[in-house]
């Protein structure tokens, strides 16, 4: 079963234009199984900085257009049975830290690809090996989050574009609804300057050279997507640009984290 629970504190977003992205509770708070804390707030996980760069993104979009309708929508999910049972503390933390979290869905573990259809879902953003697959099977794209991002701004939401797929697109489910969040996420990007902006786009690919890395630029910018940095790896190792560029998630044809 599926329940879905609105969050009157913020002002609900435009279905049919936002961006819908769902989190999971695991991703975002630090909830323990044997957590009997009453109501008292959970601590902040790894996907905290993550959902306020979102928010900062809305924002900066409402100061320049208060009609503005193209913002990211989030979704907090939880599949949990034992945080299920704590939804009030669940409810009452995100409130206690100011999340922009427009609505709280809580399913089975076998329900929770259900929840993500009925409410749209455009991203799926998780911890849980498990769930990032099964809801790319479906048609949702997904991504792993890792450590990595716990230490990434809040004041800058960072994407990183995996130009190998790009390049060598998966034929998969998913596919489609990639090219339609990029295509989003593009058009956010051009509702600010070059400058200060709360939305920067990354490329990086790992593998051949120079006309790789033009390769992927043209198909992004096909599909509206302009970035603020390109990198070409040439089979170098990912991991130092990576902790410079402190991307907070990596859209790729793989679930691998960014510190794979």
């Amino acid at each position: 079963m599926v329940s879905t629970i609105l969050n009157t504190d913020v002002k609900q977003k435009d279905a049919d234009i936002a961006v819908v992205v769902a989190v999971t509770s695991r991703a975002l708070f630090e909830c323990e199984a044997d957590d009997d804390g009453g109501d008292d707030v959970y601590g902040v996980g790894l996907a905290f900085p993550l959902l306020k760069a979102l928010h900062r993104v809305n924002e900066r979009l409402l100061e320049q257009n208060p009609a503005e309708s193209l913002l990211f929508d989030v979704i907090l999910i939880t599949t949990d049975s034992q945080q299920q049972q704590q939804s009030s503390r669940i409810i009452s933390s995100t409130r206690h830290y100011g999340l922009d979290v427009g609505r709280f869905c809580f399913a089975s573990e076998e329900d929770f690809i259900e929840s993500l259809l009925k409410n749209n879902v455009q991203l799926f953003l998780t911890t849980d090996r498990n769930e990032a697959p099964q809801a790319s099977q479906n048609g949702v794209l997904s991504v792993m989050l890792d450590q990595q991002i716990a230490s990434c701004p809040s004041e800058q939401l960072r994407v990183m574009f995996c130009g190998d797929a790009i390049i060598r697109p998966d034929a998969g489910p998913s596919q489609q609804a990639s090219q339609s969040f990029s295509s989003q996420l593009g058009e956010m990007r051009r509702r600010f300057g070059m400058l200060d902006t709360p939305l920067s786009i990354i490329l990086v690919t790992s593998c051949g050279g120079r006309e790789s890395c033009g390769s992927a630029l043209r198909t992004l910018r096909s599909h509206g997507v302009s970035v603020d940095e390109a990198y070409s790896l040439a089979g170098s190792p990912r991991g130092p640009i990576l902790s410079l560029l402190r991307p907070h998630f990596l859209l790729s044809d793989r679930f691998i984290g960014l510190d794979e």
